[in-house]
């Protein structure tokens, strides 16, 4: 394989779709066969980002966002309709077969194996179909069996399998041939937290090990928390965010909230921070609460520091312990959803 400068290159791809226009009711459906009208839906809308060797990438959006449009021109299975991909300097599209070799893919709602036979012989039909060397084999299966522990049920039918087995097979199926990148489509969807940590401590281990460049799509922000230390955020076919989650964090989680058990809570009762702050209430956005002992007070993060309202109530008050939240990612990336970056902010 020739040397490249990233490991996948997208620029400016765009991918619509061409369907016949449809009309209500009846008389609608008979108009519809004889209509020549088409209606182009676009799924992805110029996008472009590079990818290095041996990161693992969060690629997140909302359902119908565009996410899985965009991995299936990255895999070859679909043709941009404008712009270019290589995936280790291969056009996927054009060259399927050499890209096969470089990838896996993980579908967490699908399979790969063969359902009646034994995971052994499924296996083995794929170190087949890879042209997996005997020596490579023995090595990837025992590299495999250590962090997927799959020898617990290598010779049972794939039907018999538990969910939780199932997904660590079809990882070790996708990996069998130490591909150079990794697809993961919802590679922990349905699994419990043990399995969920144990699939997320293999893909690091994996990662680690041979530099696999990882893309993963996921609605668990555990996964992207756990594995990703950068996320692109993808909304309506359009890409809103690329960064690391630090940035994503300090960027749109403006959010802090500060928890104090105070001695006296009779003395803080009606007590105005603002005017001890010398701030406007909208300067800040400041929202307080008291609750028995507790005063709890939530504010912006970039316009108010934790020392000065600390200062202020000790000012008024003994505290005696305090705690401090940032706003979870999982809140973060609900905004975004919702309101797109600039209604995050």
């Amino acid at each position: 394989m020739k040397k490249v400068s990233h490991m996948i290159e997208v620029n400016h791809i765009s991918k619509d779709f061409v369907a016949p226009k449809k009309y209500p009711g009846l008389r609608g459906a008979v108009k519809g066969l004889f209509s020549a009208e088409k209606v182009i839906k676009t799924a992805v809308d110029d996008i472009s980002f590079s990818i290095d060797t041996g990161e693992i990438v969060g690629y997140i959006g909302s359902n119908g966002a565009g996410k899985s449009t965009t991995i299936k021109m990255m895999t070859g299975i679909l043709v941009p309709t404008k712009g270019t991909c290589t995936v280790a300097g291969i056009n996927p599209s054009r060259s399927r077969k050499e890209n096969a070799q470089n990838i896996g893919v993980v579908f967490g709602q699908r399979t790969q194996l063969w359902w009646d036979l034994p995971l052994s012989e499924s296996f083995t039909i794929l170190k087949e179909i890879y042209n997996v060397s005997d020596t490579a084999y023995a090595e990837q299966m025992e590299f495999l069996n250590r962090v997927l522990a799959l020898q617990d049920f290598f010779d049972r039918p794939v039907r018999t399998l538990s969910l939780g087995q199932r997904m660590r097979a079809d990882l070790g199926a996708a990996l069998l041939h130490n591909p150079k990148v990794l697809y993961l489509d919802e590679p922990t969807i349905g699994l419990d937290l043990v399995v969920k940590d144990n699939i997320r401590k293999a893909i690091k281990e994996i990662n680690e090990k041979y530099q696999t460049t990882v893309i993963l799509t996921t609605h668990d922000i555990g996964d992207i928390e756990e594995l990703c230390s950068r996320i692109m955020i993808i909304d309506e076919g359009r890409k809103i965010y690329d960064g690391s989650l630090c940035e994503l964090k300090d960027t749109y989680g403006t959010k802090r909230k500060v928890s104090m058990e105070v001695k006296q809570p009779e003395k803080i009762k009606g007590l105005c921070l603002h005017e001890l702050l010398g701030v406007q209430e909208t300067e800040c956005s400041m929202a307080l609460n008291l609750e028995n002992s507790t005063l709890s007070v939530t504010f912006d993060k970039h316009k108010l520091q934790v020392p000065q309202l600390l200062s202020a109530v000790m000012a008024v008050a003994e505290v005696k312990d305090i705690q401090i939240q940032e706003t979870e990612l999982a809140e973060i990336v609900k905004e975004i959803y919702n309101h797109g970056v600039g209604g995050a902010a």
